[in-house]
C-alpha cells in the first residue's frame, strides 16, 4: 500500500486536520443515527493519545457554496461529545483552541467543491498534518479531500486505512476463487462495474431487476418485470466477454413472480423461462439461492454490491436474506473473506442480520462503487502523492 497511516506520523504538539464523514441523519435538531460518528472515534482518540490536537473538517448536506443555517454542523456537537467522551469546541473558521475542534460545514465555502487551491491553502494554515478518514468522500476531488492533501504531510485515518485494506484484499490482491454478487434495478448503472469485474473474478451472480434484462436477452419471457429491453445486445456482449475471460455469469434458474408489488402480495415460484405475461419477477427462487450458495461454498473471496430481489418489501427479501446469511456463516467459519457495500446492500444486509458477520461492510456508497469499477479515487490518489 502506497499511503501512510497514523503510525507513520509524529503528532506530538501538532494539530491534525482530520477530514471525516459525519453527514448524519438529523430529526428535530438531534442526530438519529450515530454510526458515522462512532466510526471516527478510533482515529481521533489515537491522535490525542499521541499528543496531538484535532480539527475536524466535514461537509453536511448540499449547501452548494452558500451558508445555509439548517446545514450547520453545530447540530452534531452533542453526539460527537457523547461518542468521544470529551468536550468538542465548535468553530466557524477553525481557529478556536481546544483538544478537539469542529469546523463549520466545508461546503459553505464555494471553493470546497471546486477544489480551489486558495481555499485548500487557507485550510492547510490551520494545522500541521492532514489525515483523511472519509473514504466515503474520497471519490470527490474537493479542497478538503484532494488539494489539501498535497499541501501538508498526509496520511489515512484508521477508518480509511481499514476500508482501503479490505478493498485491496477483496479485489486488488484477492485469494481465488473470487465471486461477486452484482444486483440492483438496472444494468445501465452497473456497466462499468461488470466491465471491470469480468477480468478479476471467477463468477458473477447477477441479481435484482438487472437479472431480468439478462434473462430477456436470452429470449426468456419476463412479463411485466422491470427490464431494460433496449440493453439486450449489451447484455449479450457481457455474456460473450464473460465466456471469453472464463468468468461464469450466474443467472436465476427459478424466480418468484407476483401480479402486484406490495407487502404480502400473492406470489409463486416458477422456472426462469416461465414468467407469465401478466406477472413480474420480484425475487430469485429457492433453487437459484441454492446455486448461489454452492458458488459461495467454493469461493475464498466474496464482493457484494446490490440485492438479489426487491428486498424492501417482504416476501421479496427472501433470496437476498438467505444468500447473505449463508455468506455470513462461511465468513464466521473462516472459509470466506466477504466485503460488501453500497446503500441498498448495507440496508439489505442489516435487515437480514448478516452485516455484522461479514468481514467488512462499507458505508461509502459512491466511493465503494467507483473503487469496484476500477476508477482512481482522487482522495486516495492524493494520499499516495
Amino acid at each position: 500500500m502506497a499511503w501512510k497511516t497514523l503510525d507513520d506520523m509524529d503528532f506530538a504538539g501538532k494539530r491534525a486536520l482530520v477530514r471525516v464523514d459525519i453527514n448524519v441523519p438529523i430529526e428535530a435538531g438531534r442526530v438519529t443515527d450515530t454510526t458515522r460518528i462512532d466510526r471516527i472515534v478510533p482515529t481521533v482518540k489515537d491522535i490525542l493519545a499521541k499528543g496531538g490536537r484535532v480539527l475536524l473538517l466535514a461537509h453536511f448536506g448540499r449547501p452548494k457554496g452558500k451558508v445555509v443555517p439548517e446545514m450547520s454542523l453545530k447540530v452534531t456537537v452533542p453526539a460527537l461529545e457523547a461518542a468521544l467522551g470529551q468536550p468538542v469546541v465548535f468553530s466557524e473558521d477553525g481557529t478556536a483552541e481546544g483538544e478537539v475542534v469542529l469546523m463549520e460545514n466545508t461546503r459553505f465555502h464555494p471553493g470546497e467543491e471546486k477544489n480551489d487551491p486558495d481555499f485548500a491553502a487557507s485550510l492547510a494554515k490551520l494545522g500541521d498534518i492532514y489525515v483523511n478518514d472519509a473514504f466515503s468522500a474520497a471519490h470527490r476531488a474537493h479542497a478538503s479531500t484532494e488539494a489539501i492533501a498535497r499541501l501538508l504531510p498526509a496520511c489515512a485515518g484508521r477508518l480509511m486505512a481499514e476500508e482501503l485494506g479490505a478493498l485491496e484484499k477483496a479485489l486488488a490482491h484477492p485469494v481465488h476463487p473470487v465471486v461477486a454478487v452484482v444486483g440492483g434495478a438496472k444494468v445501465s448503472t452497473k456497466l462499468d462495474l461488470l466491465g471491470n469485474l469480468l477480468s478479476k473474478v471467477d463468477a458473477i451472480v447477477i441479481g435484482g431487476g438487472m437479472a431480468n434484462t439478462f434473462l430477456a436477452a436470452e429470449g426468456k419471457p419476463v412479463g411485466k418485470s422491470l427490464c431494460e429491453h433496449d440493453l439486450a445486445d449489451t447484455a449479450r456482449e457481457i455474456m460473450a466477454k464473460a465466456k471469453a475471460q472464463g468468468c461464469e455469469l450466474v443467472l436465476p434458474v427459478d424466480v418468484v413472480v407476483a401480479r402486484e408489488f406490495k407487502a404480502g402480495a400473492e406470489c409463486e415460484t416458477v422456472a426462469a423461462d416461465a414468467c407469465p405475461e401478466d406477472a413480474m419477477i420480484l425475487d430469485a427462487g429457492a433453487q437459484s439461492v441454492a446455486e448461489v450458495a454452492e458458488r459461495f461454498n467454493a469461493a475464498k473471496t466474496l464482493v457484494w454490491n446490490g440485492p438479489l430481489g426487491a428486498f424492501e418489501i417482504p416476501p421479496f427479501n427472501a433470496a437476498t436474506d438467505a444468500a447473505a446469511l449463508h455468506a455470513a456463516e462461511l465468513t464466521v467459519e473462516g472459509k470466506l473473506l466477504s466485503v460488501a457495500g453500497g446503500g441498498d446492500t448495507v440496508a439489505a444486509l442489516n435487515s437480514s442480520g448478516a452485516a455484522a458477520k461479514f468481514s467488512y461492510v462499507s458505508t461509502a456508497g459512491g466511493a465503494f462503487l467507483e473503487w469496484l469499477e476500477g476508477k482512481t479515487l482522487p482522495g486516495v490518489a492524493a494520499l499516495e502523492g
